[in-house]
Order: C-alpha cells, then structure tokens, then sequence
C-alpha cells in the first residue's frame, strides 16, 4: 500500500473533513502516513493523529522559519517527544534562505538544525531534511553528520540537481518525491527521478500543498499519490504497483526498521 512519509494533516486546511479524510485512506490504498511537525508549540496536532489513527505515525522537529524563536525548552521538548511510540524521525528541520536573506538569520537555522541533528544522532532516530534555496550549506552539514553514525534520513522535497542528488545517494539516503514530480515544468526533478535507485526514493505529499496533476492548486492528500507513483513508473520503465510496494518497503525500512 502507499506510504506518504510526509504529511500536515494537523493543518487547519483539513479542519472541515480531518475525521472523514483519513477515514478514507485504506479504501484509497494508503496504509501508512507520518504526520510531520513544523512550529515551535505545534506540535499537540501530530500527537493526537498518532493517538487517533493506528496508521498515522509521527515525526517532531521544527521547521527553520521557526528558528528564530526556538530555545533550549524547544530542543528539550522535541526530545522528549522523539521517546513517544510511534514518534520515527527528526523532522521537519534543516535551512531555508528563501524568505531568510540575512547571515545572521542563516546562523541562527544552522545552529538550530545542528542542535536538532545532534538529538536525531543521540537518540538514534531517521531525520526529515527541509532545504530550500540553501544546497551548499545543507549538504555541507548533512555530510558533517553522516560521519556521526546517523541512522539516515530523508532529504525532503527534494529540489536540486541530479548532481547534488547523487551526493545525498551515494550517503545512502533516500530522496523525497511528490506531487511536483508531475509537473510539466519539472524536468531537473525528473532527471532526478531517472538516475536515483528506486531503493532510495519514498513517496510524500507535504499536504495540504504541492497537489500533483491533475488537482494542482487544490488541496492535496494522500490520496493523490497514485498520481505520483504513475508518473515515476514511468520514468522507471516499471509498472505503478511496484513503485508502490519498492517505497513502502524502503519507508518501513528506514523508519520503522525492518
């Protein structure tokens, strides 16, 4: 079954059907979903989904437009939470420049991913990378860590080039890929798509956003990765089933290590 590795569904976008929509999901062929955090004192929302749905699992960590105001009572927290049953990863963290132009401000999101990378080592949890506009910097990192006897990760959205794509691969860690994959316009992502193993790609949503075609700009939901899986079926010669059953097993791999 389909396994989306990264989810919001804590989002206030769901707060009309949350119950109905996840209610849904092994009749849409979803089996698993990880419910991920993102802000500092948000993360109440994934606690209840894991608390209220069997196959809704989580990850917590804060995403970096939040680490300006994150402090040793945030870390404190989210380590707390990494010991909860059903908490598999680190995540959302990592850097973002695009809206964070200042280098202090670029400081600040390294020294709070550092500090969030060092609980994923120490408590020997997978992380969930979050890079937007900071390749160089976010790869620079993530090797740092690599040679810290990590237990791997998931690089996010991923949205570079098959160049700094091979690097995260040759670490040995998967690459995250959604609905952007169908875009017309997505052609580095697709190239991406076409030289990564099957092995080391899992699926995600990152719903309510990045809806693939053909629901581009309306909500998304697990139940459009079918999409996504048709279109890496193609790139990949195969059919869409087994790029359905290769990314469960690479996320229950990773996450649930089996």
């Amino acid at each position: 079954m389909i396994f989306d590795t990264h989810a919001h569904y804590d989002d206030e976008a769901f707060d009309e059907d949350r119950d109905q929509l996840l209610s849904s999901m092994k009749d849409g062929g979803v089996g698993c979903i990880v419910n991920v955090c993102a802000s500092v004192g948000g993360f109440g929302g994934t606690l209840e989904l894991m608390k209220a749905y069997p196959f809704v699992y989580g990850a917590v960590g804060v995403h970096p437009d939040d680490a300006g105001i994150m402090t040793q009572d945030t870390l404190d927290e989210i380590r707390r939470l990494s010991h909860m049953e059903k908490m598999v990863a680190i995540g959302e963290i990592g850097l973002d420049y695009y809206w964070h132009k200042e280098e202090a401000e670029h400081k600040q999101q390294q020294e709070m991913f550092r500090a969030q990378m060092d609980i994923a080592r120490e408590e020997k949890l997978p992380f969930m990378i979050h890079s937007r506009d900071a390749a160089e910097d976010t790869l620079e990192i993530v090797k740092e860590y690599m040679k810290k006897d990590m237990s791997g990760g998931i690089i996010h959205c991923f949205s570079y080039s098959k160049e700094i794509a091979a690097e995260y691969l040759k670490m040995g860690l998967y690459l995250g890929i959604g609905g952007v994959l169908t875009f017309k316009n997505a052609k580095k992502l697709k190239e991406v798509a076409a030289i990564a193993p099957l092995s080391q790609i899992v699926l995600e949503t990152d719903c309510p956003y990045m809806a693939p075609e053909p629901n581009r700009g309306r909500r998304n939901s697990s139940l459009n990765l079918s999409y996504v899986a048709e279109a890496l079926a193609q790139i990949k010669g195969i059919t869409a089933e087994e790029v359905i059953a290769v990314t469960e097993e690479n996320a229950k791999r990773l996450l649930f290590r089996t």
